[in-house]
């Protein structure tokens, strides 16, 4: 995969060093005895398949044209889309995590939809985060639709937090501190308690920290003059991280060398009272599989408090975008269908399964299930994103992983994060 990733950069830079010459994009309702190819993850045919019926269903009475969806899982996706991307078998649309997004708009590889996107229902009011993703690095340009999201919140043990006397749900984080305290002494005798689980490689918990003293524009790293500069040594972003310290430090057992992979499987076994994760990993703590049935009736959710009630600590949102791919045979029909698939209907309709691409239905989303309203109130917050750039890598989550490790395992704050940001700035600038 790196070697075919590379390749694709690479031609984008040798031809015209942007994205910027990229096939423009047209809607087409010409499609009379045509198919087009469109790839799906297969959550959409596990969560959500009347969704994608109802915009294959309008799709052909506007258009005349027939949809195959062909059903992908995110295991070796991005091998198979480079492959098809550089052969030119692309199909008609498809979908990429918004992480993954940045690599293939540099490289070319989608078409600009940046003249049509006024034609996108809500695109004025997609997610910041989501929508992000999708455009080129300076925000210009869009070349990829916003999908559907998820966010990062406090799971907690509602039983345990209650025996402890807290009542109500922290809603800051001088809040929390203080309800975590409580929970942390009546839990004295339970070895290996956590009252709030933060391994010191879960560098996206951390980070979100860092957001809430520094703002979510720029995490990380931010363009300057057309380079990338680093952010991690902001001192406001360094009182974040003191802040996220003092909770590892207080608070949690959970070591300086793992990451978040396991937390829902310890948290089943009981002696964890409080994660930050993803809202679905709610599902997976009470798993008969993998978790602990008997927990469904003890847990909440709420998003992560902030400095102030009503300000969450900005959460990292994840989830998927949807684009056209520039050498597909049918873009203009394409575009269409992606335009109908996230039409205000149908994300109105996946809203009772995810949280869809803008603001002004979230409501919906929340409306769905009671249990939607943390990951809800999550994603209308402020929300952050790793830096818009073909150049973020593994590595660089390597370098942001061990950073703060180190700083959990009792290094120096400042230190470690300037020493993560010069390897980030160098990976960044090529």
């Amino acid at each position: 995969m790196a070697a075919i990733a590379t390749v694709l950069v690479a031609s984008a830079c040798s031809s015209s060093g942007s994205s910027s010459e990229t096939k423009q994009a047209t809607l087409s309702k010409d499609g009379k005895g045509k198919k087009i190819t469109v790839w799906l993850m297969d959550d959409a045919q596990k969560g959500w398949p009347e969704v994608l019926d109802a915009a294959k269903k309008e799709f052909t009475a506007q258009t005349g044209a027939e949809v195959d969806v062909q059903w992908q899982t995110w295991t070796n996706y991005t091998t198979k889309l480079d492959t098809a991307l550089l052969s030119g078998n692309a199909p008609d649309a498809l979908e990429v995590g918004n992480t993954q997004a940045a690599k293939y708009i540099e490289a070319g590889s989608f078409v600009d939809l940046t003249s049509v996107k006024g034609q996108f229902d809500n695109s004025d009011k997609w997610l910041d985060s989501l929508a992000a993703s999708g455009q080129s690095g300076d925000g210009t340009k869009t070349y990829a639709v916003p999908y559907y999201a998820g966010a990062r919140v406090l799971i907690y043990r509602k039983d345990l937090f209650a025996a402890a006397g807290v009542a109500q749900a922290p809603t800051t984080l001088e809040e929390l501190k203080a309800a975590l305290t409580k929970v942390k002494a009546a839990n004295a005798s339970v070895p290996g308690f956590s009252a709030l689980y933060l391994p010191g490689k879960n560098w996206y918990s951390a980070v979100s920290f860092g957001a809430g003293g520094f703002g979510v524009k720029g995490v990380i790293a931010k363009k300057d003059g057309g380079k990338w500069a680093g952010t991690l040594s902001d001192p406001k972003f360094v009182e974040g991280i003191n802040t996220w310290n003092d909770l590892q430090k207080n608070f949690s057992t959970g070591g300086t060398t793992v990451d978040e992979s396991t937390q829902d499987a310890l948290m089943a076994k009981g002696n964890i009272a409080a994660i930050i994760g993803n809202g679905w990993e709610l599902g997976s703590v009470v798993d008969p599989k993998t978790g602990d049935p008997s927990l469904k009736d003890k847990l909440a959710t709420i998003a992560l408090p902030g400095a102030a009630a009503g300000q969450p600590t900005p959460a990292f949102l994840g989830g998927s975008d949807l684009a056209v791919p520039a050498k597909a045979a049918n873009a203009g029909l394409g575009a269409t269908f992606l335009q109908i698939y996230t039409n205000t209907a149908q994300q109105t309709a996946l809203a009772k399964h995810a949280i869809p691409n803008a603001k002004n239905l979230v409501a919906a989303y929340k409306a769905a299930d009671p249990a939607n309203k943390a990951t809800g109130d999550a994603a209308e917050g402020q929300t952050w994103f790793i830096p818009n750039s073909p150049q973020w890598s593994g590595a660089d989550e390597t370098a942001l992983q061990n950073a703060f490790s180190a700083i959990a395992g009792g290094g120096d704050v400042a230190a470690e994060l300037k020493k993560a940001q010069e390897t980030l700035v160098k990976d960044l600038n090529g």
